[in-house]
């Protein structure tokens, strides 16, 4: 016994990656292979049949992106309380989805939203546009995710980042185009299961350590476990400003900016097709409403542990690093700086680190996006721990990576081919597209991880911008306005992508001239633009229908038909 315990204590961080990283891609290999796509109803909508349970985990699978699992923690490390922002946003969003959007979108049947648009909007054109706004919103969020991957494996496994996106992608690719919904459905219920454990136990651990509190949501708002009665925020406040940073708990954004991120973020989230599909994948609207309300407690498992773990990571960065000699520093951080991802110049070449706030003398960067992998490190858990978080973090990254994978391939298979170019082709023709675009879309995909434009996070909440910009309006107009028509969707959905499209190119690009964040228009961020992007899209559409003509009668009672509950004929005698 005593043997076997020292056998895996001697393993290693890398080996017990290899070993436990393995075993959960085969694991979903597995279930791929088992529950293999047959049909294209199989491939879209796992079939129909999924119960509300397994629906809610792979739902906050889905949700829960590499955005969530590694950059959520790593924003709110570095930015403290402007970090809430992304908290607020997707929390709300959600919520704002599963019970504003998804029980109508349900009861409309049509299980993309290009589809959706496409005959709300009686017209092929609205479709295309739907099509091509679905495409650059999923394209722009899979980039994160495979960057994600990317970095997990550059770490752990020890490969250079773009052969850590190509494991990834051969991954996905499997599982996504072998399986359809139907096996990204059950392998998102195994990879929540190895998200959320992977997320908490070393959050538990860190908060014991810390404050003597196993609940890390209760140990972020207590005292240290040394016994000096000190908060752990005061402490951090205290490390912030002794190293000239604002203190943690203290917001530095503008307050227009904080309002536009959180909306931008919040409708966003209505308009991502791949949450968006989940609900068309239980038998009954009832069900839909279910696996929402179940996927919400799920997710806020997470959500609510990550001010902690941020916290927690920060403090032991700060303690770890700060006017260290630099030959001091344990392995994990000469690791990281084989990355990349942190860099050490030695200014004054005094051999010790100075990471200060003033950037004249700063000699630490540090990538945001390593803090929730590095967090066990720097903790000094034990190596099994270290790599769970590893295997955590492609569980989440690979989840809403295929998922989108989907919507890309069902975009271009049903709502292109089989609604627009080729309406009389065959059940197996399409299924064989279907699979054959999700090919093109993760190879594409790959590149965007390869090439990202910006930390996960960031990556991330561009898509959520895009999504508000262009498929809010048309979706909340669609269900809620009787009136709106396929003019103002498609000229309304048209302006709100492309002004945020010109933002995100001038401002994260460099594009048109560039800019800096004193030439931000109204002081807002790109993260944040779209919000303006949404209201621009709401005032055009709106503006278009007063001058053209109304949607048909049979629209409009469709319309109206949605809006009423399922059973309330029989409830009121109708």
């Amino acid at each position: 016994m005593a043997n076997s315990i020292m056998l895996l204590e001697s393993l290693g961080v890398q080996n017990w990656t290899y070993i436990i990283v393995g075993i959960t891609f085969t694991l979903y290999i597995g279930i791929a292979i088992w529950s293999r796509a047959a049909s294209t109803k199989d491939f879209y909508v796992a079939g129909g049949g999924v119960s509300p349970l397994a629906n809610g985990m792979a739902t906050a699978a889905d949700w829960m992106s590499a955005a969530s699992f590694i950059s959520m923690a790593g924003i709110i490390s570095f930015a403290g309380y402007d970090g809430a922002v992304y908290l607020m946003g997707w929390t709300g969003g959600y919520v704002l989805l599963a019970l504003l959007l998804a029980p109508y979108l349900r009861k409309f049947g049509k299980f993309t939203v290009p589809d959706f648009i496409g005959d709300r909007y009686y017209s092929n054109s609205a479709r295309f546009v739907g099509v091509i706004c679905a495409l650059l919103v999923s394209f722009t969020y899979v980039a994160g995710q495979m960057r994600g991957v990317g970095l997990v494996f550059s770490r752990f496994l020890e490969v250079d980042i773009n052969t850590g996106v190509m494991i990834g992608m051969f991954i996905v690719l499997f599982y996504a185009v072998l399986g359809g919904m139907k096996g990204i459905t059950y392998t998102q219920v195994a990879q929540y299961c190895v998200l959320i454990f992977a997320f908490m136990v070393p959050a538990i651990f860190i908060s014991i350590q810390m404050t003597g509190n196993p609940i890390p949501q209760l140990g972020f708002g207590g005292q240290l476990a040394d016994g000096s009665g000190t908060y752990l925020l005061d402490k951090l406040d205290g490390l912030s400003t002794e190293l000239g940073f604002a203190e943690y708990t203290e917001g530095s954004k503008s307050m227009i900016d904080v309002f536009a991120i959180t909306l931008a973020l919040m409708v966003g989230t209505a308009g991502l097709p791949h949450v968006i599909v989940r609900f068309f994948t239980v038998k009954r609207v009832k069900d839909a409403r279910k696996s929402a309300g179940l996927a919400l407690l799920l997710i806020a498992i997470l959500y609510t542990t990550a001010p902690a773990v941020s916290v927690f990571a920060r403090t032991n960065l700060i303690e770890t690093v700060s006017n260290k000699p630099y030959e001091s520093m344990p392995e994990w951080f000469k690791k990281w700086e084989l990355t990349g991802l942190i860099d050490f110049d030695d200014k004054n070449n005094d051999g010790n680190i100075q990471y200060l706030a003033d950037a004249s003398k700063n000699e630490l960067v540090v990538d945001n996006d390593i803090m929730v992998l590095a967090n066990p490190e720097i903790a000094k858990l034990p190596d099994w721990v270290i790599a769970l978080v590893a295997a955590g973090s492609l569980a989440a990254a690979l989840s809403t990576a295929a998922g989108l994978l989907l919507v890309i391939s069902s975009s271009v298979s049903h709502d292109l081919i089989k609604k627009m170019v080729n309406k009389k082709i065959s059940e197996k023709g399409e299924l064989i597209a279907a699979r054959l675009s999700a090919v093109v879309a993760v190879v594409v995909a790959g590149y965007f991880g390869i090439h990202p434009p910006g930390f996960v996070a960031a990556t991330v909440a561009l898509a959520f911008g895009l999504a508000a910009a262009s498929f809010f309006p048309a979706i909340i107009l669609g269900i809620f306005y009787k009136r709106m028509n396929k003019e103002g969707a498609v000229a309304g959905m048209v302006v709100g992508i492309l002004s945020m499209l010109f933002y995100m190119l001038k401002f994260k690009f460099g594009w048109f001239g560039g800019g800096g964040k004193e030439d931000w228009w109204f002081g807002i961020s790109p993260e944040g633009f779209g919000t303006v992007a949404m209201i621009l899209n709401f005032v055009v559409s709106i503006v278009i229908v007063q001058f053209t003509p109304p949607p048909p009668k049979k629209v409009q009672n469709i319309v109206e038909n949605i809006r009423i509950p399922s059973g309330a004929g029989k409830a009121t005698g109708h």
